[in-house]
């Protein structure tokens, strides 16, 4: 080496050494998440991102006259959860509209619609979502498949059209006033992929699953189209920003939205462009094959808008419901059904394959909503002839949505097609109660929620909520990952699936970054990826079982930025 050259390196390290650090973390138990899932007491930010990472004395070679020192005390930093599948502008709607997440009775969601109906004007619709009936604690005067009679809810709200989602989203409760609007009558016939639930005499008993909620969604939609645009913009707006504040004070850094439409990409793309995105929101195109036309398509996608808080670059289908609703598409019978029912298939598998065909022509990820066994074969053997016919395509990281109940041959194609599982910790013990119901024992053990044996093969899992299906808060899901229990019911849902601490940790952090094709800018505590990290009062890695849920969210950054404190 020359004189002059080492002169010069000499003089490009010491220009390095001079550029301050805008944030310095000191004294913290912080856990970088990446590869080595190391544990080091510092970390320094410059322009957003992370630019060291590793002990506190070599930290303030950082300092700057006007850099900010903060000091963690030992506190557990680790960087910010990523709400791997929720919805949202559902997530707004339901911190809006009338929420019966920890509802425990069909009484008191009627009640909740009485009061609300004491202030609705007639004709206008009282809507909510979270109810399940598996979850009530208080036996029905009268049901049919577990499913109350409209009749009391009819006799709170006359005036009123009623719309209550199921938790899964999967199936829809309504009153007689919605029944009339949409024109619900005895010889109205079940649509393909869906089913209007009656009594024994044919009459519609209120309950509507699956494409059957289509029905009164078109009468809820001319009520809508009724509202002047800018009320319905500001209802979206107002929605999307207390989701914002409930992800932010729950440590969510980052959400990956399950399904918007072409209007909402455009609204999430002026957000972001104007910097009002407080968290990166990376989100899937939810249109059918008609809708994708290469007009449509042409922008598409959109990679890192508004400073990598904004990216669109996937399409999601679906091809069954939820178990809950029995929606989900068995190899077998429900064995909790008098009648021979293998659940449904809610989208054409020819539909869901022209939309694949579409995501390859256009270089965009595909994501299929899959729960039930059948459902997750369909799409593997789709996926997997997709991919035989495009063998010079390479790293597609497709994903399966939920991918909740397997047959045991199905669990190894995950890792060998390359095909990412989108799972949520919670939907196992929230689904508990009722999965050996639904499938039997042999199934439940072998497939249900098998994280374990799919991180065993070598599948990437992925963690989540499906937000406002379940609380958006991850440390529940986190919770339900390492332990299978519930916090409230004396029950744990087959614990030889859990998964450790780093793995759940990573099931929230890299694995969905990787799944989003954003593991290069985030997803673990790493210089040059962005400084998004959340301080917990408990050290997730070593705290006991007991103490993740008592754990609290205390402060939040996104870019190197305080967006929450719980001071």
């Amino acid at each position: 080496m020359t004189r002059a050259w080492f002169v010069f390196i000499i003089g490009f390290i010491s220009c390095q050494k001079q550029l301050p650090a805008d944030l310095i973390v000191l004294d913290g138990n912080i856990y970088s998440a990446d590869a080595d899932t190391s544990f080091v007491s510092a970390m320094a930010v410059r322009g957003g991102k992370i630019i060291f990472i590793g002990d506190s004395t070599e930290a303030l070679n950082y300092m700057g006259d006007q850099t900010e020192l903060f000091r963690a005390q030992g506190k557990f930093i680790m960087p910010g959860f990523i709400e791997g599948h929720g919805h949202f502008a559902g997530l707004g709607g339901s911190l809006i509209n009338l929420n019966f997440i920890k509802t425990k009775s069909w009484d008191e969601i009627v009640a909740m619609v009485a009061e609300k109906a004491k202030t609705a004007k007639p004709g206008e619709w009282i809507i909510g979502r979270g109810w399940h009936q598996e979850k009530w604690t208080q036996p029905l005067f009268a049901s049919v498949h577990g499913y109350p009679l409209h009749d009391a809810l009819s006799e709170v709200s006359p005036e009123n059209p009623v719309l209550l989602s199921h938790a899964s989203g999967h199936g829809s409760f309504v009153n007689a006033k919605a029944m009339q609007l949409a024109g619900v009558t005895k010889e109205t016939p079940d649509p393909k992929g869906g089913t209007i639930v009656r009594d024994a005499q044919g009459n519609a008993i209120g309950m509507f699953e699956e494409r059957a909620q289509g029905i009164i969604r078109q009468a809820y939609n001319i009520y809508l189209k009724s509202l002047p645009p800018d009320q319905l913009e500001k209802i979206w707006h107002d929605g999307i920003v207390l989701a914002q504040e409930e992800c932010l004070k729950k440590g969510v850094t980052s959400f990956q939205d399950a399904g918007s439409s072409f209007q909402e990409m455009e609204w999430y793309k002026v957000l972001a462009e104007q910097n009002k995105l407080k968290i990166r929101l990376w989100a899937m195109l939810r249109q059918s094959s008609k809708d994708l036309t290469k007009d449509a398509l042409r922008t598409f996608p959109w990679i890192g808008l508004g400073n990598d808080h904004f990216t669109m670059r996937s399409v999601k289908s679906d091809v069954d419901g939820a178990l809950g609703s029995y929606g989900a598409w068995l190899l077998a019978p429900y064995t909790d059904r008098q009648d021979i029912f293998y659940g449904q298939n809610t989208t054409e598998i020819s539909e869901v394959s022209a939309v694949a065909q579409i995501c390859m022509d256009h270089g965009l990820q595909l994501c299929v909503h899959a729960i039930g066994d059948r459902a997750n074969r369909e799409v593997l053997d789709l996926m997997q002839t997709i991919f035989n016919a495009h063998p010079d395509k390479q790293d597609l990281r497709w994903r399966i949505e939920h991918a909740q109940h397997l047959d045991t041959a199905d669990i190894p194609r995950f890792g060998k097609l390359g095909v990412i599982a989108a799972m949520q910790g919670i939907h196992c013990t929230s689904d508990a109660p009722f999965v050996v119901k639904r499938l039997g024992a042999f199934r439940s053990q072998t497939g249900a929620y098998a994280w374990k044996s799919l991180l065993n093969s070598g599948a990437v899992v992925t963690n989540g909520t499906d937000a406002p299906v379940e609380d958006v808060d991850p440390l529940s899901s986190f919770y339900a990952s390492v332990t299978r229990k519930r916090s409230d019911y004396e029950l744990t849902f087959f614990p030889e699936q859990s998964m450790t601490r780093h793995e759940a940790i990573k099931s929230y952090t890299l694995a969905a970054a990787y799944s989003a094709f954003e593991d290069h800018i985030k997803g673990s505590l790493t210089p040059g990826k962005w400084a998004d990290f959340i301080m917990l009062s408990n050290d997730l890695i070593h705290c006991g079982d007991a103490e993740i849920l008592n754990t609290e969210v205390l402060k939040t950054w996104v870019g190197g930025k305080l967006v929450y404190s719980k001071e």
